[in-house]
């Protein structure tokens, strides 16, 4: 079940305030990297609200970014749409495609979940490249950012840009943490412990994996959005499966089915990745070790091994203290 925990408070909130000072105070380059954290946290929160919350791990997430990106393509370019139009399309053509995904494997587990949301993932990363309409391998570029200088808000700005993106992830991150608190999301978290009773007590399973399922699309959507203001440009690339694969290491590393991990799991997976790749070209070995030692460790990320480790000193402390109360 989740709660939004003081821990998890202070861990977002110091989250945001870093990469927000680090944003006004750095340069060009740091601010791409803001950019990146941001993309790529929104995207792992979606998968984490299905994976670690609902029980369904999902390969078909970098295809639904991908989708988000394209749609906020097609709409801003190929239709004349404004870019609050596209950045609208983009999310609800994401959400149709999730709740899709949703329905047709609700009735699916383990394994064959993963495969079938895996051959989703490969149906639409074909139809992109294969699409003239959408510019097949070549991609579509010339796309604009979100309009805000009526509030005098230049999103055309590097600086402007990264920051416009931390809000969104905290948006992201708010939204997620109301929909688990929420009846829906226990219900989720129900179904993810115990199917077939929540299924026994009269609840439609597959309407609350489909929803689910589309909820996240939406997120996935919003981060493929961004991803395409970013560059102003979108390839098929955005939607190959190993960007699936990528956030599924952000959210295990980060801690699966905590919501906060993710993001730490983003932050940590960029800059490594940034660091390592500036010393040596075998960067992915470094993030392999790392990752390995990670679950061997316990399995539960970062944010979960800290969370574990807090929960157990406050236990010793409580049994500490009842002894010396019965004593």
């Amino acid at each position: 079940m989740f709660e939004q925990t003081p821990l998890k408070t202070i861990s977002i909130f110091v989250i945001l305030a870093g990469l927000t000072l680090y944003t006004i105070f750095g340069n060009y380059f740091s601010q791409e990297l803001v950019v990146q954290v941001a993309t790529l946290a929104i995207l792992a929160i979606a998968l984490d609200m299905v994976a670690g919350y609902g029980g369904m791990v999902s390969l078909c997430h970098g295809a639904i970014f991908g989708i988000g990106a394209y749609g906020y393509a097609v709409v801003n370019v190929l239709m004349g749409g404004t870019p609050a139009l596209a950045l609208v399309g983009a999310i609800v053509l994401a959400f149709t495609f999730g709740l899709l995904v949703g329905a047709v494997t609700s009735r699916t587990r383990g394994i064959f979940f993963i495969m079938a949301t895996l051959a989703f993932g490969q149906m639409v990363y074909v139809l992109i490249f294969d699409s003239q309409t959408l510019g097949g391998d070549d991609g579509m570029w010339g796309l604009a950012r979100q309009d805000f200088s009526s509030i005098g808000i230049d999103l055309n700005d590097g600086r402007q840009f990264a920051l416009y993106t931390i809000v969104c992830l905290a948006l992201a991150y708010s939204l997620a943490s109301f929909i688990l608190r929420s009846a829906f999301g226990r219900t989720l978290v129900g179904i993810h412990e115990n199917e077939d009773r929540m299924r026994a007590l009269g609840v439609s399973v597959w309407k609350f994996k489909s929803f689910a399922f589309g909820i996240s699309g939406a997120l996935a959507g919003l981060a493929g959005a961004l991803a395409a203001q970013q560059t102003m440009f979108v390839s098929p690339e955005l939607a190959v499966w190993t960007v699936s694969g990528e956030v599924l290491i952000v959210v295990i590393l980060g801690g699966l089915g905590t919501l906060v991990g993710p993001i730490i799991g983003a932050v940590v997976l960029v800059f490594l990745r940034f660091g390592v790749s500036s010393v040596t070209s075998y960067w992915h070995l470094v993030i392999g070790i790392i990752l390995i030692a990670t679950v061997m460790a316990g399995g539960r990320g970062i944010y979960g091994g800290i969370e574990d480790f807090l929960q157990s000193r406050r236990r010793l402390k409580s049994s500490i203290f009842e002894h010396k109360n019965d004593a």
